[in-house]
């Protein structure tokens, strides 16, 4: 049996999420479909984080057993022949030891959310960005996002369904880019609650309208109540960019110092 570690690429619009459901299309069933299809195995592929429907990946990290000898090479040229038509590739694929799990091994998760700001419909970016019709005050979205870094309590951005058992989290990025009429919010820990990035990035979107201040912001992360949240941002925008492990030095993106306006 040979343990090997995937890094996935997917459009999650045709998808209900990362995780394999009773129905509708998911990215882990398709994998496995396609590995099954490979290998003769049916085999459960594991990864890193769960995202939901709608929600992307430009680089999600997860592995598999295979019995059947294959080169990592192989394997990952007659996945992607398998996986047509679907808007799932597989960019690298490594073996990796026994114990190494794409989920229990990883020790940071990024995530960036990308807004377009501009009155007229998308079109190439329809399903990929959050359209927003209005600029956006990034220096003070900056300000709000500097509030929420560290460790906190992070119920009033938490999903009422998360089953996380606690609602502290590290949060050790969360940093606002801004290029033209695109903004770019990277976001950076070692775990994340359910909805926790759409839910920032929607109430930091609001203090970018000028709605509510960095303030504001502070104050509904110390009321610890989701009721208390402003916005959940829609899934549109959301990618999964990147995950950390203790043997791969750069196996997640650096990610980008403040930019408060292009």
């Amino acid at each position: 049996m040979t343990r090997f570690a995937l890094t996935v690429e997917y459009d999650g619009r045709p998808f209900v999420g990362w995780q394999r459901q009773s129905e509708g299309a998911s990215v882990q069933g398709s994998i496995e479909r396609a590995l099954f299809e490979v290998t003769g195995e049916t085999a459960a592929v594991h990864a890193a984080g769960r995202t939901d429907a709608g929600v992307h990946a430009t680089a999600m990290r997860a592995h598999v057993d295979v019995a059947k000898r294959i080169a990592p090479f192989r394997l990952m040229e007659a996945l992607n022949a398998r996986l047509r038509p679907d808007p799932v590739a597989i960019l690298d694929c490594v073996e990796v030891a026994d114990d190494w799990h794409a989920r229990f091994s990883c020790v940071q998760r990024a995530y960036v959310y990308r807004i377009v700001c501009r009155r007229a419909p998308l079109t190439h970016a329809l399903g990929l960005a959050w359209r927003v019709p209005q600029e956006l005050d990034t220096v003070a979205m900056a300000a709000a996002a500097a509030r929420l870094v560290g460790r906190h309590d992070f119920t009033t951005f938490r999903s009422a369904h998360c089953q996380a058992d606690s609602p502290l989290r590290t949060l050790d990025w969360l940093e606002v880019v801004a290029q033209g009429e695109q903004i770019a919010i990277h976001a950076a820990a070692r775990s994340f609650l359910h909805h926790q990035v759409r839910s920032m990035v929607g109430c930091l979107a609001m203090v970018g309208q000028g709605k509510r201040t960095p303030d504001d912001l502070a104050d509904i992360l110390a009321a610890r109540d989701r009721a208390a949240l402003w916005l959940n941002a829609p899934p549109d925008g959301l990618f999964f960019a990147g995950a950390e492990y203790p043997d791969e030095k750069h196996s997640a993106p650096v990610l980008p110092q403040t930019v408060t306006r292009a």
